[in-house]
């Protein structure tokens, strides 16, 4: 009996000592991949089967559990007011104030100059103003396209990421927006493509490693389409400093649903909005599901809303956060 009293304690440090690191893990892979890491350290310990059960068990519970929002708004929902001028950045900032946005998600283009970024003036500007009134920069974005066969127009993309990656930090934002592409690439197969796109994006990652920035791509129903063209390509670029912006109304091959739980292992920041497509057809949201998977994974980390299409996004943008606010609380 006293042996199977120490081998229980022993177990139990044995726990304790692997969740530790596990914890120190996820800090330094910014929420990316969490049950990987974990499985990796129990295959690693050749600890007895039912110990690894024990973990196993507690890991699923902290999944259902530990989940932690903050509602950002991406500023593409404002985005012919922008560009028409009727509003710039700093009014959105009070807009955000106004309705309890956790954050703010302004896109590259809607700063001044672009696609150069912001003086260091306009960035500090902004960056105390969002400040003062309680709001985290949670985000911001640009435009490229790595499906593109010339080499220089890619490598002026990199350099293009590169400066925004460099504004990105200066601002405060933990990751920098990046699509896959839209180019037909004529000549060339997906998987030619997909191995300079890897190439591409883990010289925009080595990149952000060095200041801080995560690079998050995004499914946009461009290049990638699936949620098995995302897993290839962010497993082909393998890099802690990539993750997945989780766009839901990009998905129109499958049940979006499902291709949302295939993917969301990866996901470091999302696009929420009003509607999926389901069999060709755009439909409502189910948010009370959308945000059980969400729960179910463990997600912790931003939610950005946007909104879409017709209508006035000082009345749309209430409504959704609304929507999202009661499923949250719901689901």
């Amino acid at each position: 009996m006293l042996f199977v009293y120490l081998q229980e304690i022993i177990a139990k440090l044995i726990v304790s000592f692997i969740k530790n690191q596990y914890k120190q893990q996820m800090k330094i892979t910014y929420n990316m991949n969490r049950r990987k890491a974990l499985k990796s350290a129990l295959a690693a310990s050749l600890l007895p089967f039912s110990l690894k059960e024990l973990i196993s068990e507690d890991d699923d519970s902290r999944q259902h559990n530990n989940h932690k929002f903050k509602i950002s708004l991406n500023l593409y929902s404002f985005n012919k007011i922008l560009q028409d001028d009727k509003a710039d950045l700093f009014d959105m900032l009070e807009f955000c104030a106004k309705y309890n946005f956790d954050a703010i998600d302004p896109t590259g283009y809607y700063f001044p100059g672009y696609p150069e970024p912001p003086d260091i003036t306009l960035i500090n500007n902004f960056k105390k103003e969002a400040f003062i009134l309680g709001l985290d920069i949670s985000g911001t974005g640009i435009r490229n396209d790595f499906a593109n066969p010339d080499a220089q127009a890619r490598k002026r993309d990199i350099n293009l990421i590169k400066k925004w990656i460099e504004a990105a930090a200066q601002l405060g934002s933990p990751n920098l927006r990046i699509f896959a592409g839209t180019h037909k690439h004529e000549g060339y197969s997906r998987d030619q493509v997909f191995e300079w796109m890897a190439k591409d994006i883990r010289t925009c990652c080595d990149y952000g490693k060095d200041l801080g920035v995560v690079i998050a791509l995004q499914n946009h129903n461009d290049f990638l389409y699936t949620s098995a063209d995302v897993n290839k390509i962010i497993e082909m670029v393998d890099s802690e400093w990539l993750g997945l912006n989780l766009d839901i109304g990009s998905y129109r091959k499958a049940d979006p649903y499902e291709e949302i739980k295939k993917n969301i292992h990866h996901a470091v920041t999302w696009q929420i909005k009003e509607n999926v497509w389901i069999d060709g057809n755009e439909t409502p949201t189910d948010f009370n599901k959308l945000f059980k998977i969400i729960k179910e994974a463990g997600y912790r980390g931003y939610l950005p809303i946007e909104t879409l299409g017709a209508g006035d996004p000082y009345i749309k943008v209430p409504k959704l956060l609304q929507q999202v606010t009661e499923a949250i609380n719901r689901s």
